[in-house]
């Protein structure tokens, strides 16, 4: 089996190379990169606080610790000949799409970076799609992709996976989940759903939507293994997920700091099961069909998850408080989500962490790299 697995320098995307060099060992993992996140974040005046080694570096301590069968190819996704000779080349039965820019404050930032992410991950997306049709492969590649649950917005009823009823004038149907974006970034995503959906209904590709949540989290089984082998950690205010840089913050001696009232519920997953996750759908077999999941493992408001980690670093020993500010965010700031999630707790399996245990480990785990925190604690809110 061939794997191709888009992103693999990324938060996500390097610990499930990892994991999937684990679990498919006569498979050959196919890595694409164009390395842009490590540019994006220096660019905000932040690095990762965990040290990331460069590519080759990884490569070499993976070898060393059995993960044999990882390549790399470095490469921008939004350039179609390069796709279509990765496709042409390989022909892979599975592709995992982690690649995107996938920072929502990053995408406000101007015009110009607006215009960046939805061209970066749509043209990516769309190349990728078409290079699987031009190569014949509709019946032989499952495609997944990591996309949101950004793209469902704020609805005041449960979440559903993926697909709404719908009634009118005494008849009723099934529909996708019309995109409710509430940013640039997540509108990009919105757009690679409808053109998964169009994929899979003119063609009748096999295509798995993972829809995101909220991550944190500092590794996981595979990462530990040695620091070459580490992921990123970015808890900067444009890419630092809010779990992630609250924690960081209590590190620093910085106030935890919410927007507005934080109470509003957001989904949050643990690395740990979001990587297992992405391992165990590349699992499901091909059917032709357009399959979501929730990729969630808890909805929490942002207030009890500062309550959650002020009580992590205070049993660590670091004391820590929180504060209120005024949001720069247009969203709501009173929201009780809720979400269904059932199919993709069964796709899952057991759950390693959650939220109280997760947060436990990101600070542990952190203490070791609390002075280039408090370096670049300037960078934890906008200005």
């Amino acid at each position: 089996m061939n794997i191709l697995l888009t992103g693999i320098d990324g938060y996500i995307g390097w610990p499930t190379a990892l994991k999937l060099s684990k679990e498919f060992k006569e498979a050959k993992i196919i890595g694409v990169d164009n390395l842009a996140r490590r540019k994006w974040v220096q660019k905000c005046g932040s690095v990762s606080a965990i040290p990331v080694f460069p590519m080759e570096t990884r490569l070499e301590a993976a070898r060393e610790h059995g993960f044999q069968n990882i390549c790399f190819a470095e490469g921008d996704l939004a350039d179609k000949l390069f796709i279509d000779q990765l496709i042409s080349v390989f022909k892979p039965e599975v592709i995992l799409h982690c690649a995107a820019q996938p920072s929502a404050p990053y995408s406000h930032i101007n015009g110009h970076l607006a215009n960046y992410t939805q061209f970066n991950n749509n043209q990516s997306t769309r190349n990728l799609l078409w290079s699987v049709k031009e190569n014949n492969l509709i019946d032989k590649t499952h495609f997944i992709e990591m996309t949101t649950m950004g793209v469902y917005g704020a609805p005041e009823f449960e979440i559903p996976e993926g697909f709404i009823d719908v009634k009118r004038k005494g008849k009723k149907d099934t529909l996708p989940y019309p995109g409710m974006a509430g940013s640039w970034y997540h509108m990009s995503k919105s757009n690679d759903v409808n053109n998964l959906v169009l994929a899979n209904r003119m063609w009748g590709m096999s295509i798995t939507d993972l829809r995101t949540a909220i991550l944190y989290g500092t590794e996981t089984e595979e990462t530990v293994l040695d620091s070459r082998l580490s992921t990123r950690f970015d808890f900067d205010f444009y890419f630092g997920v809010v779990g992630n840089r609250f924690c960081a913050m209590a590190l620093a001696g910085f106030p935890i700091t919410i927007y507005g009232k934080g109470e509003q519920n957001k989904p949050q997953i643990s690395l740990e099961d979001c990587v297992q996750s992405n391992v165990n759908a590349v699992r499901l077999e091909i059917n032709n069909k357009f399959n979501v999941y929730n990729q969630a493992t808890a909805t929490v408001s942002i207030k009890e998850l500062s309550v959650a980690i002020k009580n992590a670093a205070e049993d660590c020993g670091i004391k820590t408080k929180i504060q209120h500010i005024e949001n720069p965010r247009v969203e709501k700031e009173e929201h009780k989500m809720t979400i269904s999630n059932e199919k993709f707790m069964s796709l899952l399996g057991p759950q390693k962490y959650d939220i109280e245990s997760g947060m436990r480990q990101v600070i542990k785990s952190l203490v070791p790299f609390k002075e280039t925190i408090k370096t670049y604690k300037d960078s934890f809110i906008s200005v």
